[in-house]
């Protein structure tokens, strides 16, 4: 008898599973505040040189007196804008390079990259940032991934919680690169585990007919995390603050040590049955179900005990390619996904609205894609939706080259399209990949799985900011599309997995693709 056999007595989703699916879904709110808390804390604001002359210089005109000073103190650039890093020196017409900067304080009365004064030359810093917090994403997710299936879902699961709320609460406190980069990689490193485990819990808890709505509503507390992100950013400018602000309330947490019990599917994975069987029957109390002793006997379980490696996935060149396609989306996707949330700071208009319309869009994708894999399935609303945002993508070069500066908004509408389509994508392949690995290995090939989606995102950051040359703020969205319009394609080779039970162990998993 396979685990999803003792579920349909206890309950495929049953009001235990319910109490804990929600508890760990909330656990993807904190996840998305520090994960996108970059876009706002490295915002790079407008800036000009700072007048040497005028002690108190501030980038917003104090009047008439100081916009003759700054038009004549401030070069212009070609295409009319002011210069942000020369000015002209003691009434001349010789322009020299400044060391001190005054920033728009409109929408960012500090980051941390103005405190840095990281710009005129030295923006490169924000994508070293970014990539090095990705960095953290990527080993994170595979050490915790592997951790995770060694002591326990529960475990891992805590000490991520428990480290992500310290390192962003310490983060409000740092003053220069190294010591910030270090603890963002750190938060990083925790916050992949933060999300990846708890979305494990959630698929391990239910039914195979119930693994769509688990899979895909984590994904929506995702989004809620981000919309209130973008909230809290607009109410709370200072990047000190912001910090606080979304970190300290993560402490909240900290009792799911004691309410939280280890995965059932793990128990049995490693032959803990007595374990096992006293969360079983605790979930049947609850659930006011009834079951019978024989079921939790070790011999009446096909479960075995195995000690599943990665060697093992070797010995069938058919689970060998599904594998690595499965992990060639992840990190496209990732890729085009965290990519398109980062260059929201490229658009013209207002960061947060804009923030604010993408995160809906992928509000949305969750609740479409909710609604179609119970339908169509897993590999269709998969490659659909990446094909839809890499076509989206890529369409943007036609407003740039055949267009003007007042058609940018097309280029917004795109990439919040490409945006929907990316996220679609994103939250399906979480749930394929889980239902495409076996028990013994699911949590360390899920964590594998993210850490290419890690790699993709480390990579990103350079990409986002790709917005040089003729192309400007497309020439990053063409390459996220035409790599997710290939991944995509590449996804039709995988099996269905709609209404199939969970693989347990390797053996199941080639079945699937018979």
């Amino acid at each position: 008898m396979k685990f999803d056999d003792l579920l349909e007595y206890l309950g495929e989703f049953g009001l235990y599973q319910k109490r804990l699916y929600f508890m760990v879904c909330l656990l993807s709110i904190p996840a998305a505040f520090q994960a996108l808390l970059p876009v706002f804390i490295l915002a790079i604001p407008n800036h000009r040189c700072a007048i040497p002359s005028l002690p108190n210089d501030t980038y917003q005109l104090q009047g008439d007196w100081h916009r003759d000073i700054v038009n004549n103190s401030i070069p212009l650039k070609p295409d009319g804008e002011q210069s942000k890093c020369t000015f002209y020196h003691e009434n001349s017409s010789e322009e020299i390079r400044c060391s001190k900067w005054v920033y728009d304080q409109t929408d960012y009365p500090s980051t941390f990259l103005t405190e840095m004064n990281f710009v005129c030359g030295k923006e490169i810093f924000r994508s070293h940032a970014n990539m090095i917090v990705f960095g953290g994403y990527t080993i994170g997710s595979f050490v915790m991934g592997f951790l995770a299936d060694i002591i326990g879902r529960h475990k891992a699961l805590m000490l991520s919680v428990a480290v992500q709320t310290v390192t962003g609460i310490i983060t409000a406190f740092l003053n220069e690169f190294i010591s910030f980069t270090i603890v963002r990689f750190i938060n990083g490193f925790a916050g992949s585990g933060v999300f990846v485990i708890s979305f494990v819990i959630g698929v391990e808890l239910v039914g195979p007919t119930k693994r769509t709505i688990t899979g895909m509503v984590v994904m929506i507390f995702w989004a809620i995390g981000l919309l209130l992100l973008g909230l809290m950013a607009y109410l709370v400018r200072d990047w000190r603050h912001l910090s606080l602000v979304l970190s300290v309330p993560t402490v909240v947490f900290f009792p799911y040590w004691w309410l939280i019990p280890e995965s059932p599917r793990w128990l049995i994975s490693k032959g803990k049955y007595n374990e096992a069987e006293v969360i079983l029957r605790k979930a049947a109390k609850v659930n006011k179900v009834k079951l019978p002793d024989r079921l939790f006997r070790r011999q009446s379980l096909e479960l075995e005990v195995e000690t599943a490696k990665f060697k093992h996935l070797l010995t069938s060149p058919v689970l060998v390619l599904g594998t690595f396609i499965i992990f060639l989306n992840w990190f496209v996707v990732s890729m085009a996904y965290y990519g398109l949330l980062l260059s929201v700071t490229n658009f013209s208009g207002n960061t947060y609205l804009n923030f604010t319309i993408a995160n809906i869009a992928e509000l949305i994708a969750y609740i479409i894609c909710l609604f179609l894999l119970d339908r169509i399935g897993r590999k269709m609303v998969h490659c659909g939706a990446m094909l839809l945002g890499g076509i989206a993508c890529l369409a943007t070069m036609f407003p740039v080259i055949y267009g003007d500066e007042s058609q940018t908004w097309i280029n917004l509408i795109l990439s919040t399209i490409g945006r929907l389509g990316a996220s679609g994508a994103f939250s399906v392949i979480y749930v394929f990949a889980a239902e495409l690995f076996p028990t013994l290995l699911r949590n360390s090939l899920m964590g594998t799985a993210s850490l290419f989606s890690q790699l993709g995102a480390m990579i990103c950051p350079y990409i986002a900011d790709l917005v040089n040359g003729d192309l400007k703020t497309a020439l990053p969205l063409i390459i996220f599309g035409s790599t997710t319009i290939g991944a995509g394609l590449l996804s039709l080779y995988l099996p269905e997995t709609l209404n199939q039970k969970l693989p347990e162990t390797i053996s199941d998993a080639q079945q699937l693709y018979k």
